[in-house]
C-alpha cells in the first residue's frame, strides 16, 4: 500500500507545532510534494491533507465541470481558494493555522486519519464520534451485501 493508512494521535508542542506521523511523511516524500496541502473538509469538521495525489484527484473532479462555469468556480474556491500549504520542518512538524484549528476544533491534540490518497486531521473527540458512526455505517453496508443476507455482492 502506498497511501495513507491507520490513525495516529499527536500533541501540539508549546509553539503550536505537531509532528506528522512518520508513515504519512514517507508517503508525502514518495509523492514528491513540498509541504502539506490542506483545506477544510467539505463534509466533516476535519481538515483534508495530502500532496500531489490529492491535487490530482481534485483536478480530476474539476475536469468534469465546464471551465469558467459557476460550479467550477465554486468547487475551485472550496478546494483551492481556502487551502493552505503548510511547511514541514526538518523534524516532520507543521504549524497548524488558526483557521485550520478552528474548523477542526483542535486544541492540544490532533488525530491523523489515513484515507488512502489523502488523510484527515481531526480533534480527538470529534474523530471518536465520527469513527463510531463510520464503523456502524461501513459494517451495515457490508452486512447488506453479504451472501448471508440473501443479496449478492
Amino acid at each position: 500500500m502506498h497511501g495513507f493508512v491507520s490513525h495516529y494521535t499527536n500533541k501540539l508542542d508549546a509553539k503550536g507545532r505537531v509532528s506528522i506521523p512518520a508513515a504519512f511523511r514517507a508517503v508525502l516524500t514518495r509523492d514528491g510534494f513540498e509541504g502539506l496541502y490542506c483545506f477544510p473538509s467539505l463534509h466533516e469538521p476535519a481538515v483534508d491533507a495530502g500532496g500531489n495525489v490529492l491535487l490530482e484527484r481534485i483536478h480530476e473532479q474539476l475536469d468534469k465541470l465546464p471551465p469558467l462555469s459557476r460550479d467550477h468556480d465554486m468547487v475551485s474556491t472550496a478546494l483551492f481558494g481556502v487551502s493552505e500549504i503548510l511547511k514541514v520542518d526538518g523534524e516532520g512538524r507543521v504549524m497548524l493555522s488558526d483557521t485550520i484549528k478552528a474548523h477542526a476544533g483542535i486544541t492540544d491534540q490532533v488525530v491523523f486519519v489515513g484515507l488512502g490518497y489523502k488523510f484527515q486531521i481531526w480533534a480527538p473527540e470529534r474523530f471518536a464520534t465520527y469513527r463510531a458512526e463510520a464503523m456502524r455505517q461501513a459494517f451495515g453496508r457490508i452486512d447488506q451485501r453479504s451472501p448471508a443476507s440473501g443479496e449478492g455482492a
